[in-house]
């Protein structure tokens, strides 16, 4: 496989010379950027695999450019991994609202951010999957064979969007289609927190918090569910964790 595009959008000189050096290698190709502007500038000339931003930024801050980024139909799809100096779990909870995959803290351990990089490419550069069999799994109508169907939820695969009756489509960000994608395409199980960062977001067991998996699934639950207080299609499995559906569980609950 081809290097890894990954841009870095940081206006901190000597952290983005660090996140190159971290990057370096056969594996990866880091283009840096010192401004939002100019991050977003590069990526509609070129959009890369993956995209590295800080929040504290001189003329547009981390939140407006992943806001930018996600209405561009272009790179609506390009994973966001926000490195930060920004530590409140407020400032996650709004990172992933606003569309990040994922959230690392300054100052960041090396190791750890190329972890994070490779499990998000791995999720993100894998093949298509089988649609036909993830459409039969969904439930009993006939949806498209690029769309898959469970209760009144229809997950476009082609366009990340979600079609729910009755209401507008809702573009998914690309952790989020996959997050949804898992749980529809296993209609009935339950998922742990540490499951999931196993088998979407592709972590090394006892590597990634369970705060990731909630935070995500509160952010969806905001976007798709009628009371998100009281969920009805994302639902939380009490000592299980979550799953989606009506159906009854079947296989390894996890």
């Amino acid at each position: 496989m081809e290097a890894a595009e990954i841009l870095v959008i940081e206006d901190d000189y000597l952290v983005a010379r660090t996140i190159e050096r971290s990057l370096k290698g056969d594996e990866f190709h880091t283009t840096l950027a010192s401004r939002g502007e100019k991050g977003i500038f590069i990526a509609r000339q070129s959009p890369p695999h993956l995209i590295i931003l800080d929040i504290v930024m001189p003329d547009m801050d981390g939140y407006q450019v992943c806001r930018t980024l996600r209405a561009d139909p272009q790179l609506a799809k390009v994973p966001i991994l926000f490195l930060t100096a920004r530590v409140k779990p407020q400032d996650r909870i709004e990172g992933f609202k606003v569309g990040a995959d994922d959230y690392l803290c300054k100052p960041f351990n090396v190791d750890e951010l190329i972890l994070r990089v490779r499990a998000i490419l791995r999720r993100t550069r894998k093949p298509a999957p089988a649609l036909a069999e993830a459409a039969e799994k969904g439930g009993t109508s006939e949806p498209p064979p690029h769309c898959i169907k469970l209760d009144d939820y229809l997950l476009d695969t082609r366009s990340f969007e979600l079609h729910i009756p009755g209401r507008e489509k809702i573009r998914l960000t690309p952790l989020q289609f996959d997050l949804l994608y898992h749980l529809m395409t296993h209609p009935g199980q339950s998922f742990s927190p540490n499951r999931l960062l196993d088998e979407v977001w592709d972590y090394p067991s006892g590597r990634g918090s369970p705060d990731l998996v909630r935070v995500h699934i509160k952010t969806l639950r905001e976007r798709i569910e009628t009371d998100p207080a009281a969920p009805a299609f994302i639902r939380t499995v009490p000592g299980k964790g979550y799953s989606v559906g009506s159906l009854p569980e079947t296989g390894d609950q996890g």
